[in-house]
């Protein structure tokens, strides 16, 4: 390209910046000399139909020098199936507190069956994480063996393991030799083997399994029992039915009030309930028989009961030349006015959203259910 005029088209201003700007230090002077070796001329992008295949090769860079096969595998498309059968995850954990692998079994009707093993012997045996996975996948495939099961898919965010095990790449390290040719011997025992490389957000369960039994160093004498996971949709407090708590008809601040008043707690109050609420009262002021709150800027705020502040809440969002504001501007607009309660911002929210006329008149949510991936397709070209 030294030998011709290069007109380099491009969105990046960036770029712009380092052909037009006469005088530059440091990194961006070293680039610019690089490039003073070549006759280029920038042109600002306005079609973006000429890009289409640049964008194209930034979203999916090819690692090596291998040609790029443009042509769609129909016949490796329409011979793809999946197994319904069994399904194995495993993964591997290395730290500072030890080694650990982790195996789980699905069955077809949905039944998991982990594994979770503690790796002790890397005192006498060097250990690495590709060791650690491939120690968790012989594991897996040991276990699915033991149960009886020849058709199972392999599950595994460890992209070394899934590719020498395929043979689509080779086993150089030394250390991986021994583990390869005993995989091999347990893959020849199954009569249907797939592999499927997971990401590692999608191989939670067989993650937490193998970072458990690296942490958790367990006597050899102690027995273990099996994990039971069980999920709960309602907090432990629901299932008591006496403790509730009881709505005495005191404002907020009662015992702030007479703190400040009198000096005195609450009966039932400990070391620790004292301390907050010197810490909460420093903030609060009695001027004759009304007890204010002290703003940022010094201003008093007046504080207010549940009645007075829906009252409030209620005349300054609806009442006279009331916008019907957002709740989160409900509340500082409220604090302008010169009133203050704890639960300020919640209770707004929860107003606004209780509003029949902000409801009604309010601006539909345009925003989609779930999160929007931007896919990428080529322009049709017309010959």
């Amino acid at each position: 390209m030294t030998e011709y005029s290069v007109h380099l088209i491009s969105r990046l201003d960036p770029l712009r910046y380092l052909f037009d700007r006469p005088a530059l230090v440091d990194r961006l002077m070293r680039w610019l000399v690089l490039l003073n070796e070549f006759d280029i001329h920038y042109v600002t992008q306005k079609s973006i139909r000429g890009s289409i295949v640049t964008d194209h090769l930034a979203s999916l860079p090819v690692s090596d020098g291998r040609a790029i096969d443009d042509d769609f595998p129909d016949e490796d498309v329409a011979a793809v199936t999946s197994l319904t059968g069994w399904r194995m995850y495993f993964d591997g954990a290395a730290n500072h507190s030890g080694y650990g692998i982790g195996v789980l079994l699905i069955s077809p009707h949905g039944d998991h069956i982990p594994r979770s093993v503690r790796l002790a012997f890397s005192n006498r045996h060097p250990a690495t994480n590709n060791i650690v996975e491939y120690e968790a996948c012989i594991l897996g495939l040991e276990t699915a063996l033991e149960l009886g099961i020849r058709q199972i898919e392999v599950f595994g965010d460890s992209n070394l393991v899934l590719r020498q095990i395929q043979g689509e790449w080779k086993t150089r390290d030394v250390k991986f030799r021994p583990y390869h040719a005993y995989l091999e011997l347990l893959v020849g025992r199954f009569d249907d083997l797939r592999y499927t490389h997971l990401p590692r957000a999608q191989n939670q369960f067989a993650d937490a399994l193998a970072t458990m039994a690296s942490m958790i160093d367990i006597p050899v004498d102690a027995t273990v029992r099996p994990l039971l996971i069980e999920s709960r949709s309602a907090p432990a407090y629901c299932c008591l039915i006496e403790d509730t708590e009881i709505d005495d008809g005191l404002p907020w601040y009662h015992d702030i009030y007479h703190f400040l008043r009198l000096g005195v707690y609450h009966e039932a109050a400990t070391a620790k309930d004292k301390r907050a609420l010197r810490q909460l009262a420093a903030r609060f002021v009695i001027c004759g028989e009304t007890l204010y709150r002290r703003s940022a800027d010094g201003m008093l705020l007046l504080c207010l009961d549940r009645a007075s502040a829906d009252r409030v809440m209620r005349e300054v969002h609806a009442g006279v030349c009331g916008p019907h504001m957002r709740g989160h501007m409900l509340a500082r607009k409220i604090m302008r006015t010169g009133y203050f309660w704890l639960t300020m911002e919640t209770d707004c929210c929860h107003f606004v959203q209780r509003c029949p006329e902000c409801q009604i008149h309010g601006d539909l949510i345009h925003v989609p259910p779930s999160e929007l991936h931007a896919l990428t397709s080529p322009w049709p070209f017309s010959v």
